[in-house]
């Protein structure tokens, strides 16, 4: 029964990770800004951070099952 919200949030973490990596991936590969009005390496850096981040957080909300 405690395992529902660890899987939720597990599923949820991944997801968006997933989707902000592959969605970054794809802003640079067709040389678009990640974010306007931002220098672009230093916006794309920010967002796979932030993707590498999510991700670790569902792989530690799996590890807790």
């Amino acid at each position: 029964m405690e395992s529902g919200p660890a899987i939720f949030a597990g599923v949820v973490f991944a997801l968006f990770g997933g989707g902000l990596l592959m969605w970054t991936a794809a802003r640079v590969r067709h040389r678009q800004p990640v974010a306007h009005g931002v220098s672009p390496v230093a916006s794309a850096a920010v967002a796979t951070l932030a993707a590498l981040l999510t991700l670790a957080l569902a792989a530690w909300c799996f590890a807790r099952l």
